[in-house]
């Protein structure tokens, strides 16, 4: 679908999003309230209905249904990666001003990142079809650990990515607003918001080993893979922020998402034997995550020990 037109168009769109959002509506830090979060949402979450809808339009219903599987799947993980999110900022006691600006430059970064992956996995699905079979075993490894693992206790200060960044860059004591680097007495210091930014975007990373093979799942076109991506990344920034409170709430959530990666990773596998359309993949991947939502609800968050 991808012609080299709609590539350049989507992506000049894309970096004109991002410019107008840290150049302009969010130049100076300021606390995100609720009503600003939310507002953002509807209007991401509406322009990929619309272009969701855009593609069904010109490119046909089966399209359609691949980019609004492959949006719901990403969408849903990147919820689940939110409280990853929440942990890191309270860990480093970030000002609530400019975690957005940390946001943004990581779904910069993530943009960037998920660009190459979707390339890389296009064109080894291409030249060996086999790495499908790879996807699907590894996906349902994935959720199954996602499942079943114990979950340890999250210490973002104490990782090897943070003892990196101190042990191989000058990092300030303190925080300087919204700054990255600062200068002092002619040299250049990292500050504790660039580590911050640095965790952020290897937990994307980490993020995106899950969800762009379980898109391939869904599609083989990198355009929609690629657009789906995007668009569920674009709005993440809003949503933390919408969500920030209600997060401890969401306690089935992460095992629907393994239930939702074993049967992309299972339809994946048994694909040449028995193949389940994309309408009904949407409804068992919309199925289950709607029942870990009202479960969530219903259920009320975990008590803590």
């Amino acid at each position: 679908m991808g012609t080299p037109f709609l590539w350049l168009i989507f992506n000049l769109f894309v970096l004109a999003t991002i410019a107008l959002d840290l150049g302009v509506f969010h130049r100076r830090p300021h606390k995100m309230k609720t009503r600003e979060a939310a507002i953002w949402t509807f209007v991401w979450v509406g322009l990929s209905l619309a272009f969701g809808l855009g593609v069904m339009y010109f490119s046909g219903e089966q399209r359609g249904l691949e980019f609004f599987t492959g949006y719901v799947i990403e969408k849903a993980l990147s919820v689940d990666n939110l409280f990853l999110f929440l942990v890191i900022f309270r860990a480093f006691n970030v000002d609530e001003k400019v975690q957005h600006r940390i946001l943004e430059w990581g779904i910069v970064g993530a943009l960037a990142m998920r660009g190459v992956m979707i390339a890389a996995g296009a064109g080894l699905i291409e030249r060996f079809s086999w790495v499908l079979y790879v996807f699907g075993a590894f996906l349902v490894f994935a959720g199954l650990h996602m499942l079943f693992a114990k979950k340890a206790e999250m210490r973002p200060e104490e990782n090897r990515i943070s003892r990196l960044a101190r042990k191989y860059l000058q990092v300030t004591k303190e925080y300087h607003g919204s700054k990255f680097f600062v200068r002092d007495k002619g040299n250049w210091f990292a500050t504790p918001l660039f580590v911050v930014l640095l965790i952020v975007e290897i937990t994307d990373i980490t993020m995106a080993v899950d969800s762009i093979p379980a898109i391939f799942g869904i599609t083989r076109d990198p355009f929609i893979v690629y657009t789906s991506n995007v668009f569920a990344i674009l709005g993440l920034r809003a949503m933390y922020f919408l969500l920030a409170g209600v997060l401890g709430r969401l306690r089935y959530l992460t095992a629907g998402l393994s239930f939702v990666l074993t049967f992309i990773g299972a339809k994946m596998v048994v694909e040449p034997w028995v193949h389940i359309s994309v309408e009904i993949s949407l409804g068992i991947v919309a199925g289950i995550l709607l029942v870990a939502l009202a479960a969530s609800l219903l259920v009320g968050p975990k008590a803590k020990e």
